[in-house]
């Protein structure tokens, strides 16, 4: 790496005027420095994509995208070691965690690779005698991505991926939080000679000038964003005044609905894991247990006692469940909510920061559950970001789906029932983009991920994603040796 770590823009390692030290949450260790971007930076790299896109090939060559795309899964999957040993230092995860994202990137980035050849063709027809119609899909132009530091690497190839694809010309704003492994992914980029300069560049961000830059900009032809959905609604705002296409996937609430004949082995686990992973800092944490009256006492216990004997360490510690929060503040921030919680709910298990011991000098926060009996309250309705549950009972399927619906997000539930039929007929009543039935966080790069109602909207994965990068263009040709009549 650079001794600094710099932004990738343009084809050229470039720094900025203000440099930071990024801060391993594990125990406050400096991991190393980076430049700090923004503004200047996101505008030099907008004008390098929107000139890569009209004086180069790759809007027009889906062969060399096809290609470009396969070298770059190559690259990435060469260093995965690397790039996810960076990361765990970095955001806090554990290594198995974020060794299993950027293997996850490299299989996203083929099914891209894929898509760039099988999904550039129209349709044509003779719509009329001497009237030929064809339609083809052309890219948008140059796409925005801003990706969280949660998970920067396969978030990012998630939309990164679609876009070249598409034939798009990209811009990638990464956060402060991750910025050596921002730079090592920059690297992977930078080793694929087939990209041309300006096709893709990538500055990291800790203030907040360079993404509303992207948005508000008339070259930027379309935006893909990750993130909050108070950050959302900010964006769509801004991005109003230029008309530009949106992709938002934003935050969750996701409902655990546990039926009585339920297989509660299966259960549990799954609703600990669903806490756990990313150390609750992921927008699909499974933060509501929804929890049939006849069954409740088993799974209060059973859960409690779970979550009480989660083992917190390091990303490095090859035992531990849960890793540090991204720093303390955020720590302070889950814990506030808590003990707001504590004045209408009841405590089962109140976990809190890490105080003492020798994991004192990080960010770590122990697993808390809180049983409510209210909906409008703050723990129910906004996106904690960190492992925190709220367990919730109900009497009957309705009840249950009332519950499951009584957030503004909707981005992802479980159903857990041995009765296939009645857990689909719940799922479907969950107005959701996903619904897990019998497990939680299953994803896959060939089906599609996207949120309804305050969890945005737009299509990432799957056969649908490279439609969000693309403008169809419909051509009509006429004969006039023929009649139209």
């Amino acid at each position: 790496m650079n001794t600094i770590a710099q932004h990738w823009i343009n084809g050229q390692w470039t720094g900025s005027d203000s440099v930071l030290e990024s801060i391993n949450p594990a125990d406050g260790t400096v991991v190393g420095s980076f430049y700090d971007g923004g503004e200047a930076e996101a505008s030099a790299a907008v004008d390098a994509a929107a000139a890569a896109f009209e004086t180069t090939e790759w809007s027009r060559n889906p062969s060399l995208r096809a290609t470009a795309l396969s070298r770059l899964a190559d690259n990435l999957e060469a260093r995965v070691p690397e790039v996810a040993a960076m990361l765990s230092r970095e955001n806090g995860k554990l290594l198995g965690e974020t060794t299993w994202e950027v293997s996850g990137a490299v299989g996203w980035l083929r099914y891209a690779a894929a898509s760039a050849r099988t999904q550039n063709a129209g349709r044509a027809a003779e719509t009329a005698p001497g009237q030929y119609t064809h339609s083809v899909p052309e890219p948008l132009g140059v796409a925005g991505i801003i990706s969280p530091w949660n998970s920067p690497v396969m978030l990012t190839v998630r939309a990164l991926g679609p876009a070249l694809a598409a034939g798009c010309t990209v811009v990638v704003k990464l956060p402060a939080q991750t910025a050596l492994t921002n730079e090592l992914f920059a690297q992977v980029l930078a080793s694929v000679t087939e990209i041309p300069a300006g096709v893709v560049s990538v500055f990291t961000e800790s203030g907040n000038t360079g993404a509303p830059f992207l948005v508000s900009s008339d070259k930027v032809d379309v935006i893909n964003y990750t993130g909050s959905t108070p950050v959302g609604r900010r964006i769509a705002a801004a991005a109003s005044t230029t008309l530009k296409r949106l992709g938002l996937e934003l935050g969750g609430k996701a409902p655990m609905v546990i039926l009585p004949d339920a297989d509660l082995d299966i259960v549990i686990p799954t609703v600990v894991q669903s806490l756990v992973l990313m150390n609750g800092q992921f927008c699909c944490t499974g933060s509501r247990v929804l929890v049939h009256r006849d069954i409740a006492d088993q799974v209060r216990t059973r859960l409690t006692n779970a979550l009480a004997q989660v083992r917190l360490g390091s990303g490095d510690d090859k035992d531990a469940q849960l890793g540090p929060l991204i720093d303390r503040a955020s720590a302070q921030r889950v814990d506030a909510i808590v003990e707001e919680a504590t004045s209408y709910g009841t405590v089962l298990l109140r976990g809190g920061a890490v105080t003492d011991g020798p994991l004192a000098a990080g960010a770590f926060y122990r697993p808390s559950l809180i049983e409510v009996d209210r909906t409008d309250v703050r723990i129910v309705q906004e996106e904690v970001f960190g492992p925190v549950q709220t367990f919730e009972i109900f009497d009957d399927e309705d009840d249950a789906v009332t519950k499951a619906n009584a957030t503004i997000y909707g981005l992802a539930a479980s159903v857990f029932s041995s009765d296939s039929m009645k857990a689909r007929r719940i799922a479907r009543r969950i107005r959701t983009g996903t619904v897990w039935i019998n497990t939680w966080g299953a994803i896959s790069e060939d089906f599609e991920e996207g949120g309804v109602k305050g969890s945005g909207y737009g299509y990432l994965c799957g056969p649908r994603a490279i439609e969000e990068f693309q403008a169809l263009k419909v051509y009509v040709e006429q004969d006039h040796t023929q009649s139209t009549h």
